[in-house]
């Protein structure tokens, strides 16, 4: 075992005692040692109940015949970020976890890890910790947060709502008290924020690419369903079976995850996470690899920001294996590819057919290609990135001045200060690292 550094042999004599020191005992000394990485935190709704999901992962783990060693990572919650300068550390914070990750357990050599992220940059943080040290592992997100309600309107909402009542109130269409009150309703639980924003995204492409157990991407938080997950995850011995993520995270898993993707319309960020997991993973794609991709992937599933339907009325239909279940009816999947639990052609066999409304047949899709597409031009001669399955019909087209800006304060400013008007499109150059 690779614990044996730390735990065999004469010299190693400080080691041990050193572990007794934490209460380790003979039995668990010959036992596997396997870290739970959790980036709970008190800041983020997404993390605050992460403790309980590590309670579980750790009862597994014991039940599996290891010894858990749990520690933190840091965490942003891009909603807080969002509007101050806090926003541009966002980014960044994916590297630190994923280089925090590596020196903790390059310095403590232990034998496997279950993952426990939740939200936009730390998913991606720990994929990409997973692809380096590539040692067995699995994640378990925290599970995304119930949709909440408004009193503009009757329809479910989610996160970016919130944010458009404030432009709603800015021009006099939604009072001072409206807007307060949504804001009280509009995240009621704890969990990854409602909508098929990037971390619900990320979630449901850990499960699609094989990394998580079936369900891991759309269980809301507040179910005791990711409970029972989160101890089966603990309990998965990737270890006994020397599955590591160079086995998982292959080419065509790779594939298989921008088909869905493309499938369930999500976020643009996932371009940016994507391709640093291929890379790390090595298996490099570009944008060009993307697009053709979206051009040949139906977009099967239009999720809320896109519209009034919810992730979590996608696990009440058979969730992200239902997704790849009908994308695999055209060949569309990569059925052999290996997951934490079987292959993907043994766990989509379990999975419902899609019901046609939330998940649309093939033959009836939301749009012939995928949901995100890649733009190029004089504005983005290296290409761009667009969630097209959100956009309006009548925006696919548009004709007018664009007023560009060197950064997003001086755009910022331009608008506050009237300098941009309707029908403007607005440009934000960024020439940065």
């Amino acid at each position: 075992m690779r614990s044996d550094l730390i735990k065999e042999g004469p010299s190693r004599a400080p080691h041990r005692s050193l572990l007794r020191a934490l209460g380790i005992d003979e039995l668990e000394m010959k036992r596997p040692f396997v870290a739970v990485v959790n980036s709970k935190s008190d800041y983020i709704p997404g993390h605050m109940h992460l403790d309980k999901i590590a309670e579980q992962v750790k009862a597994g783990i014991r039940n599996a015949g290891g010894v858990p060693f749990e520690f933190n990572t840091i965490g942003v919650c891009d909603g807080i970020a969002m509007n101050h300068k806090g926003m541009k550390y966002s980014l960044c914070s994916r590297e630190l976890i994923a280089d925090s990750i590596e020196v903790m357990l390059t310095a403590h050599p232990l034998d496997a890890i279950v993952f426990i992220p939740n939200c936009d940059k730390i998913v991606p943080g720990m994929l990409l910790a997973a692809c380096r040290l590539n040692l067995p592992c699995i994640f378990i997100n925290g599970g995304p947060m119930l949709p909440g309600k408004s009193t503009a309107t009757t329809n479910p909402i989610g996160l970016s709502e919130q944010f458009e009542y404030v432009g709603a109130n800015a021009v006099g269409k939604m009072s001072d008290e409206d807007l307060e009150n949504t804001a009280f309703t509009a995240c009621p639980t704890c969990g990854s924020c409602s909508g098929m924003y990037t971390a619900n995204s990320m979630n449901c492409l850990t499960e699609s690419i094989g990394m998580s157990l079936p369900g891991s991407g759309t269980i809301p938080a507040v179910y005791s369903a990711r409970l029972r997950l989160a101890k089966m995850a603990g309990e998965r011995d990737l270890l006994k079976e020397d599955i590591k993520p160079s086995d998982i995270i292959t080419e065509k898993s790779i594939e298989n995850a921008m088909r869905c993707d493309m499938a369930i319309g999500c976020s643009t960020n996932t371009i940016l996470h994507l391709t640093a997991i291929a890379h790390a993973a090595g298996h490099d794609i570009n944008l060009d690899d993307l697009n053709e991709m979206g051009n040949k992937t139906p977009q099967i599933c239009k999720l809320n920001p896109a519209s009034s339907v919810f992730i979590t009325d996608l696990n009440n239909v058979g969730g992200m294996q239902a997704v790849i279940k009908e994308l695999s009816t055209a060949g569309l999947i990569h059925t052999d590819c290996l997951t934490v639990s079987g292959t993907v052609a043994d766990r989509i066999a379990k999975a419902p057919d899609a019901d046609g409304e939330v998940i649309r047949k093939l033959d009836n899709p939301f749009s012939k290609d995928g949901g995100i597409a890649v733009l190029k031009g004089n504005l983005a001669e290296e290409g761009a990135v667009v969630k097209k399955g959100a956009v309006a019909p009548e925006m696919m087209q548009h004709k007018g001045p664009a007023k560009c800006y060197n950064s997003e304060e001086e755009a910022i400013a331009a608008i506050n200060g009237g300098k941009v008007v309707a029908g403007d499109v607005v440009v934000i150059r960024y020439e940065g690292p």
